[in-house]
């Protein structure tokens, strides 16, 4: 199918053009400057044309299939309605978070992790998605079920990332026990008593399975060619740690210096979409603005609000005055496909798929108008 796109503000790697996109067989094949006088061109009225974004870590998909406590959906439906969610933010590819080692603030099973695996892959071999939906396996490595949860994705080729993390209080994302009885203690509505005991449990844990159970994810990851993130590294220590691990991409670095340390390293640093609307972390940590305007942001991530992803790639040059927006685009899109090893998306250039989103910008928020995903509309 042929398409041509007139009339657009096309954000490139690098540069905004005012021209003309074309496509051809689900690719881009032509970039012009200019509008464009071929019969059936698309006029895009002056709106912005960008790459489909690409998503590594949302935890969005459990808030369908368990929308309640004890309440569990059917996983198909479920799956269904977090794609046309993804998708409706301009979100092309999707790598859906699903939990590996369950800790004691949900009553999530990794027979519901399966059941989620199995729905997004028949929905991907069944053509029921709008995006483009791979998984990440969020590893809580403090978990004693941690390897057994493993187990349960042996062989599942829609497996790309695997993410290594320890929540145990006292260090990483939860340093400040005071935050960490901000939200597990509103959570889960527990008792000064029972949180005591809450956190004596889970650091005892933690002291018990987080180093052997860390080390054989990344192994077993590894001979996999499954793509390895670290989790809320928050010292010098913890980001050495990610080099010997075999470690690609920094998730949610806590502090100023985890973050240098990575990027030192060469891993590719991500933080939060809403950490960038907000202005900062719900948990107290480091500021992803704070990061982008040091030079160390490279990937921005939905987290738990799809559509922050695309507000936050729009809002960030507005508040760093260091980030124009083909770099913000590219922290969306070009980066973090290349990251997860998707080297034929998240770009617009020639011969690369025509994932492509049409936005309009009112009132400093970005409205997303049609989306494509290999030239095909899907909203």
């Amino acid at each position: 199918m042929d398409m041509t796109l007139t009339n657009a503000r096309i954000v490139l790697d690098g540069e905004v053009i005012e021209g003309s996109l074309h496509v051809r067989d689900g690719r881009i094949a032509g970039i012009d400057s200019g509008p464009s006088t071929l019969p059936g061109a698309e006029d895009m009225g002056g709106d912005y044309v960008i790459p489909g974004l690409v998503e590594l870590h949302t935890d969005h998909l459990e808030n369908h299939y368990a929308p309640r406590p004890k309440v569990r959906w059917n996983p198909i439906a479920a799956v269904c309605a977090h794609d046309a969610q993804i998708a409706a933010s301009g979100i092309t590819t999707v790598f859906d978070a699903l939990r590996v080692g369950l800790d004691e603030d949900t009553d999530i099973t990794s027979e519901d992790m399966r059941r989620l695996a199995e729905a997004i892959e028949a929905g991907v071999a069944k053509d029921r998605l709008r995006a483009d939906h791979f998984i990440h396996l969020r590893c809580e490595v403090s978990a004693p079920n941690c390897l057994e949860s493993f187990a349960v994705f042996d062989n599942d080729p829609r497996v790309r990332i695997a993410s290594l993390m320890d929540h145990s209080p006292g260090q990483r994302q939860f340093a400040s026990l005071e935050a960490y009885a901000i939200y597990y203690k509103g959570k889960m509505k527990m008792s000064d008593a029972e949180f005591n005991a809450f956190c004596e449990r889970r650091m005892a844990q933690s002291a018990q399975w987080s180093d052997a159970n860390r080390k054989v994810v990344a192994e077993k990851a590894r001979a996999r060619g499954i793509v390895l993130a670290s989790h809320d590294d928050a010292t010098n220590a913890h980001v050495d740690e990610a080099i010997e691990l075999g470690i690609r991409v920094a998730e949610f670095p806590t502090t100023l210096e985890a973050a240098r340390a990575s990027k030192g390293q060469g891993l590719a640093v991500l933080m939060g979409a809403p950490n960038v609307v907000r202005g900062g972390s719900h948990s107290g940590n480091v500021s992803a603005r704070d990061l982008a305007s040091h030079g160390l942001l490279d990937i921005l991530s939905s987290d738990y609000i799809p559509f922050s992803l695309i507000q936050s790639a729009f809002f960030l040059g507005e508040v760093v005055e260091e980030i124009e927006l083909p770099q913000a685009i590219a922290m969306v899109s070009k980066t973090p496909a290349l990251s997860a090893g998707l080297e034929d998306r998240g770009e617009i250039a020639i011969g690369k798929r025509a994932d492509l989103v049409r936005v309009r910008v009112e009132e400093h928020i970005p409205i997303v108008r049609t989306v494509w995903r290999e030239g095909r509309r899907v909203v």
